[in-house]
């Protein structure tokens, strides 16, 4: 009698194999190349005229540090050059479409705050929010993809903008809106249990519900998160790592944490690689799921199938385990259909091939 044979585990995560992303800002997400175009075509005045300086002032580098202010600080300029409708449309529709194209990216959730598009007022909500759809429904006419977008409440807000933001999520909902978060520095105005009411009234119109929590604010601020908004995922949220009684609110609640190494490292909020394995060893002690994130892919220098191959590289997760949490990325996302995508009939080509070809 034959045995039968197992089929070896690959080395690396299989390209073949589509991904979710669903931790993403636009801001962090655009080529520089194709927000040098952006900023061109609108007259929007920089600070500087040369291009490779332009790069360096948008994305990560040693001379902007390591630390969160840093981090969030290169948000400034790309904020400032999609904040029209043209801008939106172009942006979500490159991302979407290039995240597939050298990703294989099938599921593509883009969190961005659209106050933060429409120049203090000067644009019209609606109209920055339309050209946000726009870009994603194009995309989806070329690629077989299933995107979504997040919008973004802010920490630094008062409560009223914050409130028109979440209630234009309500608005577009079923238009290719999918969820909510709260993002931002911690600020002494922000209280978790004020939003109580309103989280609870996105939550029962069928919003997905994220909070960026346990990342650079206090460990703390989880358990206060997971009591007062019930989100059914927290972006980043490391440090729950240190607490076990939030370990456990999270296993028993079913919550899902997106994990963004190379953020977290850049940022400063995690000292190393040896520090995630430990986070990571903890996450598996405990029954915590969770998925593999850029933050910003553009911004960071590094796409999500880059962060598995770190992984990978160092021995902190197995092949299996990416592939489990690539799975739990399709079950925790607030898109709808994206076991529908059907993966594609050819092996796609590596990264560098399309890079190469796009140049």
């Amino acid at each position: 009698m034959r045995r039968a044979t197992i089929p070896a585990m690959p080395a690396s995560f299989p390209r073949r194999v589509p991904l979710a992303e669903l931790h993403c800002h636009l801001g962090g997400a655009v080529t520089p190349s194709v927000m040098w175009g952006i900023a061109h075509a609108q007259g929007i005045k920089l600070p500087t005229k040369d291009y490779w300086e332009f790069r360096d002032m948008i994305t990560v580098s040693l001379r902007h540090g390591h630390s969160f202010d840093g981090y969030l600080q290169l948000f400034h300029w790309t904020e400032l050059i999609q904040s029209s409708p043209l801008a939106i449309e172009r942006s979500v529709y490159e991302v979407v479409g290039g995240a597939y194209r050298k990703n294989n990216v099938t599921t593509m959730e883009l969190r961005f705050n659209p106050m933060k598009r429409n120049r203090g007022g000067e644009q019209d909500l609606d109209h920055i929010i339309s050209a946000a759809i726009r870009g994603m429904d194009r995309a989806m006419l070329e690629y077989p993809v299933r995107p979504g977008l997040i919008f973004c409440l802010d920490r630094a807000f008062p409560y009223q903008l914050n409130e028109i933001i979440a209630e234009k999520a309500i608005a577009y909902l079923g238009r290719g809106v999918v969820g909510i978060d709260v993002a931002g520095p911690e600020t002494p105005t922000f209280q978790v249990r004020d939003y109580r009411r309103l989280f609870d009234r996105c939550r029962r119109k069928g919003l997905g519900i994220t909070v960026h929590t346990g990342e650079a604010g206090p460990v703390e601020e989880i358990a206060e998160v997971i009591e007062q908004l019930e989100p059914s995922r927290i972006g980043h949220g490391v440090k729950a790592a240190y607490d076990p009684r939030t370990m456990a609110m999270i296993r028993e609640r079913g919550i899902v944490l997106e994990i963004c190494p190379t953020s977290n490292l850049n940022t400063g909020v995690v000292s190393g690689w040896d520090e995630f394995r430990w986070i990571f060893d903890t996450f598996r002690r405990n029954g915590v799921r969770y998925t593999i994130n850029t933050d910003g892919p553009e911004m960071l220098k590094t796409y999500i199938r880059d962060e598995l191959a770190s992984l990978t590289r160092l021995g902190i997760l197995s092949v299996e385990e990416q592939l489990q949490s690539a799975e739990w990325a399709r079950q925790a996302s607030f898109v709808a259909g994206v076991a529908d995508v059907a993966p594609p009939r050819r092996r796609p080509p590596a990264r560098k091939t399309v890079e190469r070809e796009e140049a």
